[in-house]
């Protein structure tokens, strides 16, 4: 049902249990926030979004007051600009003054927020924190210094991923965002999945950098520098150009990076074919000789994590496969370093990942072979388009180049691991292909595809019927993964990945 409410003394349409931001966001007024959190529960915590109810004198917060027919807002009147301004002026009051130096640096909200406001000079001076920058994660650098205790993070990490790896600390003034006893976040259980970076307004939260390895990797003669990059990446690096969303730079990227100086690219769609070709083989040899169900993906480095973390009565039904990323720079250091007559030890492999758990994986010990890692560094989308803009690439301006041979062929198959259902899709279309010797009639999958935190299908192989499961969403996967352990065996292949969405809404992507 809808009905009329009165905004800035004009008439808007509301709808029945709306909350009056999305009905102002709804109709062209924008309304300033902090804290609130799309597709979650409103906490009003910061009070940016307050606008005043003309009947009662009071302000009220947009974000957690629903609209109520016979209302009458103002949005934008002296008293509620004051009253933002002067949130933004506390919060200012004890942040550092390092914004040429931060990492998000013409890319943070409290900064945008301050310009809008017209904010030019500090009136109140609060006593600076001076806590120490973790920098214990493989993935994750947290600087509480500049954390404005939103609690944006500790939202997402709860209820969209299930971890808890974070929570508010102490009272008043003391607050602060940390971990369990607040030691360094290695030591937590968190699982390096990034999307608490996603959400973060300002600079309190980033990604860990490895430019520096890299460019010494690139200046060094003895080095042959390999780089990989993921499905997702050639699809939302265009953002970060200012270029249509969405837009395939597949022969743009490797002309950059041959511009950058690295002496191979690779697809590491290559290799995602690899893991369909290994994953259905695992998948029919499971149902086939009644091995263990369901079968679980493990091309999700942050799921992996949170499995060990969690459930680990269930490693035994993952995949055996390494991920793409570890598949591919496997096979750099041992086939084509050979092919190539190149030692593996000469060889530094980058890849670039939408993912920030990446960075986590690749150091892991199981993933060295020798006193050799299989990959070596690993950059984010973000991490990829300040490396462009410093090595002077121009992107709109260049010439699409193929990738090198060998690997930098691809199915589209292998292309679909950047969305979630990707993964169960390609190893399904194989699977069937092995078993019947035919291709799927339709090769889309609808049943598995789409941003739906869970869904179920049956598909019919041949003379087998196969239950399938594909979640997105740590917090989702508990609960499925809750009825596997309590007996439930319908269920014979689950693809799971940490991120809403999938890989191509990754923690090292585009913020903004």
């Amino acid at each position: 049902m809808s009905f009329l409410i009165e905004v800035n003394n004009k008439k808007l349409e509301a709808q029945e249990g709306e909350l009056l931001l999305e009905t102002l966001n709804r109709n062209g007024i924008k309304v300033p926030t902090l804290c609130h959190l799309k597709n979650s529960l409103p906490s009003g915590a910061c009070r940016m979004c307050v606008v005043e109810n003309k009947k009662s004198g009071k302000l009220i917060t947009a974000c957690s007051h629903p609209s109520e027919q016979g209302m009458n807002i103002l949005t934008h009147s002296p008293r509620v600009i004051e009253s933002r301004k002067t949130i933004v002026e506390l919060l200012l009051s004890n942040h550092p003054d390092d914004c040429l130096y931060c990492v998000r640096n013409r890319n943070c909200e409290l900064q945008t927020l301050a310009d809008e406001l017209q904010v030019r000079e500090r009136k109140i001076r609060g006593k600076k924190n001076n806590y120490n920058i973790d920098r214990s994660s493989a993935s994750i650098v947290r600087d509480p210094d500049k954390c404005i205790l939103c609690g944006r993070c500790v939202r997402v990490c709860q209820d969209m991923m299930g971890v808890t790896a974070i929570d508010f600390i102490n009272r008043g003034s003391c607050s602060v965002i940390g971990t369990s006893f607040n030691r360094g976040l290695n030591t937590s259980s968190c699982v390096n999945c990034g999307q608490c970076i996603m959400v973060c307004p300002t600079g309190a939260l980033s990604e860990k950098n490895h430019f520096g390895e890299i460019q010494d990797a690139l200046a060094n003669p003895e080095k042959t520098v390999v780089i990989q990059y993921a499905p997702a990446i050639s699809v939302s690096i265009a953002e970060e150009f200012n270029m249509e969303a969405g837009k395939d730079l597949n022969g743009i990227l490797n002309s950059a990076l041959r511009k950058i100086g690295f002496d191979r690219i690779f697809d590491t769609t290559f290799s995602a074919d690899l893991t369909i070709m290994e994953e259905s083989a695992e998948l029919i040899d499971r149902i086939t000789t009644g091995g263990v169900m369901p079968l679980i993906t493990s091309c999700c480095p942050a799921w992996i994590k949170y499995a060990e973390e969690f459930y680990p009565e269930l490693i035994p039904n993952i995949s055996s496969c390494k991920s793409p990323q570890q598949m591919l720079g496997a096979v750099i250091k041992s086939y084509w370093a050979e092919s190539e007559g190149i030692k593996p030890e000469n060889i530094y492999s980058v890849s670039i990942m939408p993912c920030t758990a990446k960075k986590f994986e690749a150091q892991r010990e199981e993933m060295t072979q020798h006193g050799i890692t299989d990959v070596d560094a690993v950059i984010t989308t973000r991490e990829l388009a300040d490396f462009i803009r410093m090595m002077g690439v121009d992107m709109h301006h260049i010439e699409p180049e193929q990738a090198d041979s060998p690997h930098g062929f691809m199915s589209s198959a292998g292309k679909l691991f950047g969305a979630s259902g990707g993964v169960m899709e390609a190893a399904i279309r194989t699977a069937y292909f092995k078993i019947t010797g035919k291709e799927l009639a339709e090769l889309k999958i609808p049943e598995v595809r789409g941003f739906i935190g869970r869904k179920e299908a049956k598909v019919k192989i041949g003379e087998l019927e196969i239950g399938v499961a594909v979640v997105n969403g740590l917090a989702n996967a508990t609960k499925l993964l809750d009825e596997i352990k309590a007996g439930r065996n319908d269920i014979h292949f689950i693809e799971i990945m940490a991120c809403p969405g999938g890989c191509i809404n990754g923690g090292g992507q585009h913020i903004g």
